[in-house]
């Protein structure tokens, strides 16, 4: 078998590893108290499938930004409306378990309530002023041990909506489960993927230089992201965050992509980890394979998972042959670590 074939015929193309990531975090320091929620211990009250969207938007722990857990900027919602029918909110994605959604935000409600912030602003007042949309921006912060390495996760939506309950927050709580930290990421909406790069990159430098005031270390952080996300991360692997406005930093130590259809590489790539579904006709398998050719032909260290009977936005995968896939993601970035330069 060619190399060349070894990237597309067989779910798991595995090469030599040559994206030699720069190590080292910017100098440069900045508050983390903006965007700060906490709540008592009182208040730890958990969400399940038959919890309305109401109960969601007035619970004690997400006050002050509720409604940017929700996918949509522009719409009312039915706040009436049961956690059960939550994937009727998220048209591009499939398979939406509402309790693995439920564990997600019962994760952050038990943050809060011991006194955690789970939420941050990594825009300052004067940068939201200048472009109010920023407004739409935050992260979720889900703690793993201190001072391990740290996730950044983006949603997708089209571009139109942030699916973080149903690709953020579960992504989230399984990094979690394994020691790490876990940033999901809000993102402007509505104005294209240059700008939501934008906001990547934004808050990847924002929590670099606040790496210690977060308690994560700045070594060895994965960017993560699916469908419209997909192609916000592989941006940040491919150019790094200061091509998009961020600080002058290490690219990505691994890119997790779940089913986009994007095309653009650079010479030199982080180790990509790549899942779509067999029958995806938003982003067809064929579209990630010719990106995986081109990673395969520049010695990028690169997985490949095609799952047979899913289409489109399938998440963590609950209940199909997706599932666990996730944990062979981290696996894989745990190996990327270890394989950096320098270990």
């Amino acid at each position: 078998m060619t190399r060349r074939a070894a990237c597309i015929a067989v779910t798991t193309a595995t090469l030599s590893l040559c994206a030699n990531v720069a190590d080292g975090c910017p100098q440069a320091a900045a508050s983390v108290t903006a965007g700060s929620t906490l709540v008592s211990a009182t208040q730890r009250v958990h969400l399940d499938a038959k919890s309305t969207v109401r109960d969601l938007l007035r619970h004690p722990a997400f006050a002050g930004f509720a409604h940017l857990i929700l996918p949509w900027d522009d719409r009312a919602y039915d706040e009436q409306m049961p956690l059960s029918r939550i994937g009727s909110l998220v048209p591009y994605h499939t398979h939406v378990d509402p309790e693995t959604v439920a564990t997600g935000l019962n994760r952050m409600i038990d943050d809060a309530a011991s006194g955690n912030t789970v939420f941050y602003r990594f825009y300052s007042d004067a940068q939201t002023q200048q472009q109010p949309a920023r407004i739409q921006t935050g992260l979720f912060f889900f703690r793993g041990r201190p001072g391990a390495p740290f996730a950044v996760i983006a949603p997708g939506g089209g571009f139109s909506y942030v699916a973080s309950v149903h690709e953020g927050f579960p992504y989230a709580a399984a990094i979690n489960s394994k020691g790490y930290n876990a940033f999901v990421l809000r993102y402007r909406v509505g104005q294209g993927g240059t700008v939501a790069t934008q906001d990547l990159a934004a808050a990847v430098s924002y929590i670099l230089v606040n790496a210690a005031s977060l308690g994560v270390s700045p070594s060895g952080y994965s960017v993560w992201g699916s469908s419209a996300g997909a192609r916000m991360a592989a941006a940040i692997g491919s150019h790094g965050v200061a091509a998009y406005g961020g600080v002058n930093a290490p690219r990505p130590s691994a890119v997790v992509m779940a089913y986009t259809g994007h095309s653009d590489y650079a010479s030199v790539e982080p180790p990509t980890f790549v899942v779509v579904g067999a029958e995806d006709g938003i982003a067809p398998p064929a579209a990630m394979t010719r990106r995986v050719e081109a990673l395969c032909r520049t010695g990028t260290q690169v997985e490949y998972r095609e799952y047979k009977g899913l289409g489109h936005g399938f998440g963590l995968g609950i209940g199909t042959a997706a599932e666990g896939w996730i944990f062979e993601a981290i696996r894989f970035w745990e190996t990327s670590m270890s394989s950096r330069p320098g270990k």
